[in-house]
């Protein structure tokens, strides 16, 4: 670039503020296939040795067929594609609750989605902010709610402080 041209250019990609998220507004993320490779990384670095995930032949004796996901990594990929959404770029402050629920099983192979409604949305007590929770639903490819988490998060408001 010479000069200063492009320096007062507007963001291509903007979150959306804590204004905007308003109570019922719902959206739907991308999808992802959840791979072997995306399984071993994970039960690896996160240290989740169990014979639950490590042997097919166990998780067959406790009645799962397939390689059996932790909630933990259905979650993450989860968090993930809500991320890539964009909904939160540059205006998300602080993750600061969540609750979970994990419905049904995950295993490998299976493709999964997010379903994103606002449950609540407020002012926060300070500064130019608000508090915004969500009721995250995540579907398997047939359309199963295989995990639910409702977090809460400190959002920037219109100002952008």
């Amino acid at each position: 670039m010479t000069g200063d041209r492009g320096f007062d250019a507007v963001p291509l990609i903007r979150g959306q503020t804590w204004e905007e998220m308003t109570v019922g507004l719902i959206f739907r993320t991308g999808a992802r296939t959840i791979t072997e490779s995306d399984f071993i990384a994970f039960i690896t670095l996160c240290g989740f040795n169990e014979p639950l995930f490590w042997d097919a032949r166990h998780a067959e004796s406790a009645g799962y067929s397939g390689r059996l996901i932790p909630g933990a990594l259905t979650y993450a990929i989860a968090e993930g594609l809500v991320i890539q959404t964009h909904v939160l770029h540059a205006t998300g402050v602080a993750f600061m609750h969540m609750e979970l629920d994990v419905q049904r099983p995950v295993v490998v192979g299976d493709t999964i989605e997010v379903v994103v409604e606002v449950i609540e949305s407020r002012a926060a007590s300070k500064l130019n902010r608000g508090v915004v929770k969500t009721q995250n639903t995540v579907l398997n490819q047939r359309g199963e709610g295989v995990l639910t988490y409702c977090p809460v998060r400190l959002i920037r408001g219109h100002s952008g402080e």
